[in-house]
């Protein structure tokens, strides 16, 4: 209850996925499992170039990704991808998500509150875990044609501030809500800042955890 308004606040709850959810990213393992180890390979070499760009800051990791996308997905069916993320679920899910996580998401859901997932992996491949969760998903939209694949994106990679603007497009103003978000990335920065209840790397062991970027950007205000 707001005090001042004596309106109920409503609570949105957003997870990040990969890493925080689960052990590890989700997407290069879905792509690995979808096209097989043989295709995988031969197609991961071209990918050499790019990344070594992008470690030296010549490529951004949003470069990079819509790179990652066209090599693998350009011209793929779009309902035989949606087909390999059902089963890639059900192969992966005890080997992928986080215990503790997939409490806190369950906790969530029973509080009332608003949950949704906010990643910036192919929303696509990632569908079949949110309805398994039985919450909402925002993630990069892959573009589609006649019901194939482009290999290119709608819009932008849902990352850093194109999170908070891809809540903000779906819930409104954010400020109506009593923010919760947890994530453990630089790509979750902006989403712990915009929040009243920010949770850093909040499932994984103590020792990876180490300062919240929250503490980081108070520390740098103050020097």
């Amino acid at each position: 209850m707001d005090l001042s308004t004596g309106r109920s606040i409503k609570i949105l709850s957003v997870f990040d996925f990969d890493g925080t959810l689960t052990h590890h990213d989700s997407f290069i393992p879905f792509l690995r499992f979808a096209f097989g180890r043989r295709f995988f390979a031969r197609r991961v070499v071209r990918l050499a170039l790019p990344t070594l760009r992008c470690m030296r800051r010549k490529l951004t990791r949003d470069e990079l990704k819509e790179v990652l996308i066209k090599t693998f997905l350009t011209g793929v069916d779009e309902q035989w991808v949606r087909q390999k993320a059902e089963a890639f679920c059900s192969a992966y899910w005890n080997k992928l998500m986080r215990p503790a996580g997939l409490l806190a998401v369950s906790a969530e859901v029973s509080s009332a509150a608003e949950v949704t997932i906010c990643s910036a992996s192919p929303a696509m491949v990632l569908q079949p875990f949110a309805d398994r969760l039985g919450i909402k998903l925002i993630g990069t939209e892959l573009e589609v044609k006649d019901g194939v694949l482009t290999g290119r994106i709608t819009g932008h990679n849902c990352r850093c501030g194109q999170k908070v603007k891809r809540l903000e497009s779906v819930y409104g103003e954010l400020s109506d809500y009593h923010l919760r978000a947890w994530g453990d990335t630089r790509g979750d920065y902006e989403l712990l800042a915009a929040a009243q209840d920010a949770h850093w790397r909040h499932f994984h062991p103590a020792w990876s955890k180490r300062r919240s970027p929250l503490e980081k950007l108070r520390m740098s205000a103050i020097s």
